[in-house]
This record gives C-alpha cells, structure tokens and sequence, in this order.
C-alpha cells in the first residue's frame, strides 16, 4: 500500500533529521515535537493516498494535524527553543553512557515506529470509500473537540504556572492540575479514545482500537508518567510526593484531604 510506504518512509525520514539535528543543540528534546508533527505527516499523506470518501479523509486529516501541529509548536517552544535538555533525556544520557548517540539514534526511530502504529485510524478512514458520516464519525469529532479544548487547557495552565517566578521549584496545583497530576496526558489520551471511535465507522476499524491502548501501555509503562514523575521527584522531592499522595495519578477526581 503505497500510501503506507510513503508515510512511513516520510516520518523515518524526519526523525533522522531531527537526530542529526539533536547533536550540534545536545537537546534529544527535540524528538518529542518530531513525534508529534510526524503524526500531522502520516494523516496529511493517508488523506491525500488514501483514496477514500473526500469528506471524511479531510476530516480526519483535519482534526490529526490541528492536534499534531500544536503539539508540536506547543513542546518545541517549551522544550527546545531557548531551554535545556529536559530531564529526563539528561537523565537516559548517564544511563546509556558509551555510544549513546546510537542509541538515541534508535530512540529516534522508534519514535518513528509508534508514530506509524499509532496512526491505524487516520489510515482506516482515509481508505473508507463510502459516502456517508456515520455515528461514529459524528462522535468521534465531538469527542476530540472536547479532549483537545482539555489538553490545550492543561498546557496553558502549567505554562501560567511556570511563568510565575514564585512557582520556581513548586508543583502545580492550579485549575485541571489540582485534580489530576497529569491531566495533559489524560486529555492527549482521550484524543486517541476519539480517534478510535471515528475509525469505528470504517472496514476493519475495530483495529483502531490498538492505538489508545498502546498509548496507555506507553503513559503508564514506559515514556510517560513513570519517566515524568521519577524526574519531578529528583526535582521536588518530599513536596512532589505529598502531591502523589492526595491528587489522581491519571484521571481528574478530587484530591484527598
């Protein structure tokens, strides 16, 4: 499927530039607005290979790449652009120690891989040739209005919170972060919750339900919240951990007493 080959080969592409790119910066940050602008890539592609109904291929497209695209800016402002490497990248450099450029080289890529995996239901509608909307489609979008007006909310608060000189070496507890100490994940999963739900309305688009579940088994096991809050405590320490005892891991609930 040429569509497939093109993407996956475009997303590979530009991770090995951004790899090159990580050495002279000496920020392996910059992997993270790669992943997710490679995912605004692989919709653009499958949309425009696809073959599929116009409507729906542009609809898809549309709400992957206003997602990725601001992601991307979003982490390359915070992350890269006029800050040091992050944390938890300083952090895999002592760990890996000999050869770690090649090793960071493979983590590149692998980024590259899960971006391709998990970017099944932007595939899975871009092929499907009927001419209708159906239900799931309807409230896949509605689903990923409300989930994305969320993650832009989360980041926007934290972002006001770090601004804040008085917050220097604090966490954040205001708005979404009093309920939840990574509501910004919360809500960037809920997005792929919605992906999957619009996929749904396609042949085979029970597959797309692999790709929330990845990102779970991902924010729970590997990348995300083990790597975030191991760095936070190396940060904050014993105030870190109080917020770990009375504030939800995932899920906005109201914090314990």
């Amino acid at each position: 499927m040429h569509a497939v080959l093109i993407g996956s080969a475009s997303v590979c592409g530009l991770m090995l530039g951004l790899w090159l790119i990580h050495m002279p910066l000496k920020n392996a940050s910059i992997v993270d607005p790669g992943w997710a602008g490679g995912l605004a890539v692989l919709a653009v592609i499958y949309a425009a290979l696809g073959g599929g109904y116009p409507a729906r291929a542009a609809l898809i497209e549309t709400m992957a790449a206003i997602w990725g695209l601001r992601l991307a800016f979003y982490l390359l402002l915070t992350r890269v652009i006029g800050h040091p490497e992050e944390g938890r990248y300083v952090q895999l450099r002592r760990e890996w120690g000999r050869h770690v450029e090649l090793k960071f080289l493979l983590f590149f890529e692998a980024q590259a891989v899960l971006a391709i995996l998990l970017s099944a239901p932007f595939l899975l509608a871009a092929l499907n040739r009927d001419a209708r909307l159906s239900a799931f489609e309807y409230a896949g979008a509605a689903l990923w209005a409300v989930a994305f007006a969320g993650e832009v909310a989360a980041d926007a608060q934290l972002q006001r919170f770090k601004r804040d000189p008085a917050s220097r070496g604090h966490t954040c507890r205001i708005g979404l972060w009093r309920y939840s100490r990574h509501p910004n994940y919360f809500f960037e999963w809920l997005i792929w919750v919605a992906y999957a739900v619009f996929a749904l309305g396609s042949p085979y688009g029970y597959l797309g339900v692999f790709s929330p579940l990845l990102m779970l088994f991902f924010l729970f096991r590997v990348t995300g919240i083990p790597a975030t809050e191991a760095q936070a405590l190396r940060s904050r320490g014993e105030e870190y951990r109080q917020y770990q005892q009375t504030t939800s891991a995932f899920v906005p609930w109201f914090p314990k007493r």
